[in-house]
């Protein structure tokens, strides 16, 4: 037999190597994974809502009414709704770990400017920068894992995922205002953007590469695909309803527990942030159990389990208050972990871009639902807000039902 020539060892070495393997639960990979994406979860939600938990603190170091106020959640998460289909298009050809990169270190920056603003427009403007900043991470996480992780194991990995956002919103809400009783709004501001900037170093560290991410040339079509299918339609509906009436209870309920009957103090009502824990506990249930049972079933429950904890807040009852604040955010949680997981798996192509259209939703939720939801406590105190958040549950409801029982990928393809 005559001697392997190098060119022809060089040939075959690569067919040699083990095809890779998308991560599966349990493995390694998926576990750097869940790491790193729960590390860009939390710099990524600590600096969007760490002026949440502050919103009375400012309406009176700056003189202006709490809807006026909620414009410090609402700039940033409107920038963020603007951002998120262009920036996840561009990672349609640059990568999906370079634009989260990128993002979130640009984000954590722009937060360290945050404590230096001297006026409320200054402020508002800061912080609308901010969400263009942050936009790149949640534009792309879901489509990364949706690349990246086994079809079977998508919905624990997107659970844990979004328990990371969750912890990330309590670490928001909790560091500032603990430490605002200790030394004032600004010293809380820059100790939390200085944990967030940790949080993004380990997220820069952590993250594995991408193996399955193939570039692409930057395309919009797919977007009109996306909105053509009546099952991401109605996910994205889901998205918005129930964004919109998380950010109005957490943006409000803290004036309620300052205000009469319950006259708590800053500190101790920051710590109602401490109930995303348990949200985070149920999107990875949520997840998981959705991948078991099925999705639709899942959303339905979780809406249903969201209204029914809002009821419990009615009433003027710290203990009913407290019962029911814990069940609203379980509910939301594992509402958005599904309905985020299924539209990776309804679209089966240009996912970033499918993914940014929910979050446009997302945020558009957040953003005039959240101010929308000022003018219902202005005129209708937690009464008016209950009602109008039930209201967006109901929609919820409704666009929930209307889903295909089984998740099966959808007509989305390339144009």
């Amino acid at each position: 037999m005559p001697p392997t020539s190098p060119t022809a060892t060089a040939q075959a070495a690569p067919s040699d190597r083990p095809a890779p393997e998308r991560h599966r639960a349990g493995s390694p990979g998926l576990r750097r994974v869940n790491l790193a994406l729960f590390a860009a979860g939390l710099t990524t939600f600590m600096s969007l809502y760490c002026t949440q938990a502050l919103l009375p603190e400012l309406s009176g170091a700056f003189g202006v009414s709490p809807t006026k106020a909620s414009l410090l959640v609402s700039l940033a998460t409107g920038a963020v709704a603007l951002a998120v289909v262009p920036v996840s298009s561009l990672s349609e050809r640059y990568g999906r770990t370079r634009v989260m990169v990128v993002s979130s270190a640009a984000s954590a920056l722009v937060g360290l400017l945050i404590p230096l603003c001297t006026t409320f427009g200054m402020l508002a403007a800061v912080r609308a920068v901010q969400g263009l900043a942050l936009a790149g991470v949640p534009a792309v996480a879901m489509a990364y894992l949706a690349d990246e992780v086994r079809r079977e194991h998508l919905g624990g990995a997107m659970g844990r995922y979004v328990a990371g956002t969750g912890i990330g919103g309590v670490l928001g809400r909790v560091v500032p205002s603990v430490t605002t009783d200790l030394a004032g709004w600004r010293w809380a501001l820059a100790v939390t953007a200085l944990v967030a900037l940790g949080f993004t170093v380990a997220f820069w560290v952590l993250l594995p590469p991408s193996r399955f991410f193939t570039p692409s040339r930057v395309n919009y079509r797919p977007l009109l695909t996306h909105l053509a299918d009546p099952g991401l339609r109605r996910l994205y509906l889901t998205a918005l309803v129930a964004m919109a009436g998380f950010v109005t209870v957490y943006n409000f309920m803290t004036y309620r527990l300052l205000e009469a009957p319950f006259h708590l103090p800053q500190a101790v009502v920051g710590l109602i942030a401490v109930t995303n824990l348990a949200g985070s506990f149920a999107s990875a249930r949520a997840g998981a159990l959705a991948d078991r049972v099925g999705r639709r079933p899942v959303l339905l429950g979780a809406t249903g389990l969201g209204a029914a904890g809002l009821l419990l807040t009615l009433p003027a009852s710290l203990p009913l208050v407290a019962a029911g604040l814990l069940l609203f955010t379980c509910g939301f949680f594992a509402v958005h972990a599904v309905a985020s997981g299924w539209v990776g798996l309804r679209a089966s192509t240009a996912r970033a871009q499918a993914s940014a259209l929910y979050l446009l939703a997302y945020y558009l939720g957040s953003s005039i639902g959240g101010s929308a939801g000022g003018i219902a406590y202005e005129r209708g105190h937690w009464t008016g807000t209950g009602l109008y958040v039930l209201a967006l549950l109901g929609i919820g409801l409704v666009a929930a039902a209307g889903m295909p029982r089984r998740a099966k990928a959808g007509p989305a393809r390339t144009i």
